[in-house]
């Protein structure tokens, strides 16, 4: 057995050590893995801190776009990369809580294959209804698509994406049944909205700001309880249905393994970025509602969601295999 001094100058020798590991880190180039493309919102978020983060550690922050498969591509990547703290993914709503329900063979666990690291923002979406619908509240809505079941169509950017899970979700808490159409993408979705094609749909707010503004559609509500500061006066979902309060998140995370002492670095500096005045300004103009959370909150929302997808992929029988 180890003598009690030894221990304890060994235990203290330790201890040391992970400072000294925070202290100097980073040592080397960092990289943010983002699972969508170039030029969409995940990429500009960290395209927007890793500027920020590189003054912060004198060391540059690269942004890894690997595309494909419903954020499996960039999430798998991610979580076979080595705990280090040199590798890092901006995870979502998507790839954390909505994939584990979809898929049952997923090539990662995105509980346990994880360490997280920060909430960092998130944003409602906007329930918009063609102009010649006859509704201007949910209450209306769900009275004509009770008169008519299966009657109303939808849009969606995709079967299992958000905006058609929040719309499920709806009519599980109205007890009514609308007919979805699905399509490969937002724009081309808002696209038949505005021209007709489809009744109406949940839409990311500042994609779809400049056609309520035209009046060609019309806002009714916001999917997350508090509204959105882009359009004032347009209730939450949640004034007629408390229990819904649906949002899409960004959040950091590791590889699992990585270094306490270093998350907890790159929460601190984090946190730090996404508060400045600059960030917070071009988020919000963004519709998104800095969050900058720790760890602990992360984890909790991606449980959070993955139960109350889950229910609601279970509920509709919705697979992706």
């Amino acid at each position: 057995m180890m003598p009690l001094t030894r221990f304890a100058g060994f235990a203290v020798l330790a201890m040391s050590a992970g400072c000294a590991c925070a202290q100097n880190y980073p040592t080397k180039p960092v990289r943010i893995i983002v699972a969508t493309t170039a030029g969409g919102p995940y990429d500009d978020v960290a395209r927007a801190v890793g500027p920020k983060l590189t003054e912060i550690w004198g060391q540059t922050v690269i942004v890894d776009n690997r595309p494909g498969a419903a954020n499996i591509i960039g999430a798998t990547a991610a979580a076979k990369s080595p705990p280090d703290g040199y590798t890092f993914f901006l995870a979502n709503v998507a790839s954390q809580s909505i994939n584990p329900a979809l898929r049952k063979k997923l090539p990662y666990d995105p509980q346990k294959d994880f360490a997280p690291v920060c909430l960092m923002l998130s944003s409602p979406m906007v329930l918009v209804v063609h102009p010649s619908m006859p509704v201007k509240s949910v209450s209306e809505m769900v009275k004509l698509a009770a008169s008519k079941p299966g009657g109303l169509n939808y849009a969606s950017a995709g079967v299992g994406n958000l905006q058609h899970l929040a719309m499920e979700l709806l009519q599980v808490l109205a007890k009514v049944k609308m007919h979805h159409i699905p399509y490969k993408g937002f724009a081309p979705a808002s696209v038949d909205l505005v021209a007709g094609q489809v009744d109406l749909m949940f839409a990311n707010v500042v994609g779809v700001l400049p056609h309520v503004r035209s009046g060609r559609t019309r806002a009714i509500a916001i999917s997350s309880a508090k509204g959105s500061s882009l359009l004032p006066g347009v209730p939450g979902v949640a004034a007629t249905y408390p229990e819904f309060d649906v949002t899409t998140w960004m959040g950091l995370l590791a590889p699992a393994g990585t270094p306490r002492d270093i998350i907890n670095k790159v929460n601190a500096d984090l946190i730090r970025v996404l508060q400045l005045p600059d960030m917070r300004e071009r988020f919000a103009h963004q519709g998104a509602d800095v969050l900058a959370g720790s760890p602990e909150q992360l984890a909790e929302t991606v449980r959070r969601d993955a139960v109350r997808y889950a229910k609601v992929i279970r509920e509709i029988g919705l697979t992706a295999e």
